[in-house]
């Protein structure tokens, strides 16, 4: 948690004034049991009306200006808190933003949802709270013992007795609560977890009629937040009758040690009511002390856990390698061809996911040349998805190298690197807005006519044109109001209207027919310049006509080579193969497959 106030060093003024103003406001206060006794002692027992009227004037100018340096503090201290989290989540969004995919996964998205949010809440409010209060209250309680001994040495012995036995029982608590709270935030990720799953698969579980085991395993999680919380509530909730017992026995002392020395003629009755009005502002600090301790701890427990995220270091990090520049990037496959360098190649890759016993892609060896068009094909988990993730380094190989014309891509500055590629993934993701704020997340300077043509090779351009707002027609969040098939195509109009030297269609035409599929590809071979190709599909139709075809089985290359060879040479294309055209197809397939369709 300490390395998070590095944060707060803009704000130093806000961070001096608003406890420097607290501890002013305390030091008026001290001052009011001092001007009651002398109302007492002087006033009451002399019967003089206007030296009453006159202490009573000085009482009230004492609390209108404790409240203005109260007031400031508050406003110093709320400033604070505000602009350090506003700082902080803003480096914390940076960051999670720079992880790789690999550290996303093992973080978990509904964990680090909870740091941007509850935890940040949390840290603010436990801020605003130790500005304002940690140096106040321990300057209240030392200086209202400090002030005791001013009045009567032998009555102030009850504080020294009375304050350490309180600080014992405080700080014992407050240590002990700290390790329970970083569960208490661990059981709510859980939760939100679940939540989130829920709802974002509502649709799911409505088809496979899941809703009561999903509202069980619901209540179990909850049951076990709620148990955590009511057992650290048990602990904290032993501080304020603690506490009071401790300050009420004291004040009892306070009154018989009091009662005896007045009696003997060594203290004033307005003195013992100065040293009963100490003990009860001690009382008083202590109670925000209290809740001052509950927030503090749960805020650094919560920070702990935002410290935790930036402690992770990105396993992909920037290269040197710029790249080329926008004016030359069209003319980078050409020279590559010119020179004979492949487009992408993969030399004896690895690569083995966080925490997995095996590796996900084993010895993944071959080359590609520019403007070919490679397909990916394979079984379920086979590793298509995972070799294409190499090249615009989403991941890194744990052993051997990815090259983009010619470079490592571990040299590559991230932002070169991805630039020239273009990558249209699994699931199609749009952003709220319209669809020309969605296009212009692949090129932000696109003019119109670069997005109808980047819709027209994506084959959705007749079907915006068909709503009245065109460009402008409404996007919901996750494109909700478009098909899965829209979704996809505009998703790969994205990633077309920035004419990538590499695009990697990773099973993204999953939800398109098979005419609209090949009209596709078509159009995508039609571009200028060409891009090269990767191709990821679960279809032998979508890729037959592939220059190259990988074929890969439990994260190996098993063949490669063009449709008819593979037929003949790779059992696992082969079987893929026949079990789409042989055992059921349609004239379409057929058609596809370049087969004779019987007349209907």
């Amino acid at each position: 948690m300490k390395k998070l106030l590095v944060y707060l060093k803009d704000y130093k003024k806000e961070t001096i004034l608003a406890p420097l103003f607290k501890l002013l406001e305390a030091t008026l206060e001290l001052f009011v049991p001092l001007v009651v006794a002398t109302i007492i002692d002087v006033g009451i027992a002399d019967g003089d009306t206007r030296y009453i009227l006159r202490m009573v004037g000085i009482l009230i100018l004492l609390a209108a200006v404790g409240l203005a340096f109260s007031v400031t503090a508050q406003y110093f201290a709320a400033k604070a808190a505000v602009l350090f989290v506003k700082k902080l989540r803003q480096v914390l969004f940076a960051r999670i933003q720079s992880l790789s995919w690999a550290e996303l996964d093992t973080s978990g998205t509904s964990t680090l949802i909870t740091r941007l949010t509850s935890d940040m809440n949390q840290v603010q409010s436990g801020l605003n709270l130790t500005l304002r209060l940690l140096l106040r209250s321990p300057f209240v309680i030392l200086g209202a013992m400090v002030m005791a001994f001013t009045v009567d040495v032998k009555a102030a012995m009850v504080f020294v007795v009375d304050i350490p036995a309180l600080a014992v029982v405080v700080f014992g608590i407050m240590f002990a609560s700290i390790p329970l709270y970083r569960k208490v935030q661990n059981r709510l990720d859980g939760v939100l977890t679940q939540t989130r799953e829920n709802l974002t698969g509502v649709r799911v579980l409505r088809a496979f009629c899941k809703e009561e085991e999903q509202v069980h395993g619901f209540r179990e999680k909850n049951q076990n937040l709620t148990n955590m919380q009511k057992f650290v509530g048990r602990i904290m909730a032993l501080l304020n009758p603690v506490t009071y017992v401790i300050v009420n026995g004291a004040i009892i002392a306070l009154i018989w040690v009091g009662a005896l020395r007045v009696d003997m003629g060594l203290l004033t009755q307005g003195a013992v009511v100065a040293l009963y009005n100490y003990m009860a502002q001690i009382l008083t600090e202590l109670v925000k002390l209290a809740n001052l301790i509950i927030n503090v701890t749960r805020s650094i427990a919560c920070g702990n856990r935002i410290q935790a995220v930036l402690e992770i270091e990105p396993t992909v990090t920037d290269g040197e390698k710029t790249g080329e520049t926008d004016e030359s990037r069209g003319e980078m496959s050409e020279r590559a061809a010119a020179e004979g360098v492949p487009a992408v190649e993969f030399r004896h890759a690895c690569l083995r996911y966080p925490e997995a016993y095996d590796e996900a892609l084993s010895d993944i060896h071959f080359s590609v040349n520019p403007v070919e068009t490679v397909g990916i094909i394979g079984g379920t988990g086979s590793g298509k998805s995972s070799l294409v993730n190499l090249i615009p380094r989403f991941y890194d190989c744990e052993q051997g190298q990815v090259l983009v014309n010619g470079t490592d891509v571990r040299e590559y500055n991230l932002k070169a690197l991805r630039g020239q590629i273009g990558v249209v993934p699994q699931k199609a993701v749009l952003f709220a807005g319209t669809i020309r704020e969605n296009l212009l997340w692949g090129k932000k300077d696109a003019t119109e006519e670069e997005m109808r043509a980047a819709l027209e090779t994506a084959q959705i351009l007749e079907i915006l044109e068909k709503k009245g707002e065109g460009l402008d027609s409404p996007v919901e969040q996750g494109g909700k109001n478009f098909s899965g098939g829209q979704r996809q195509r505009l998703t790969i109009a994205r990633a077309l209207i920035r004419k990538p030297e590499i695009l990697i269609l990773d099973d993204s035409s999953s939800a398109l027919d098979y005419a609209t599929d090949a009209a596709l590809r078509k159009a995508i071979a039609a571009m200028e310049p060409r891009p090269t190709l990767f191709l990821v599909s679960q279809r032998t139709s979508s890729i037959r006509h592939a220059d190259k075809i990988v074929v890969l089985d439990d994260g190996r290359v098993v063949g490669i080579g063009r449709h008819e060879d593979l037929l003949k040479t790779c059992e696992v294309y082969r079987e893929i193969y026949d079990s789409q055209f042989h055992d059921s197809m349609d004239s379409t397939d057929a058609k596809e497959a370049g087969e004779e369709v019987p007349a209907v």
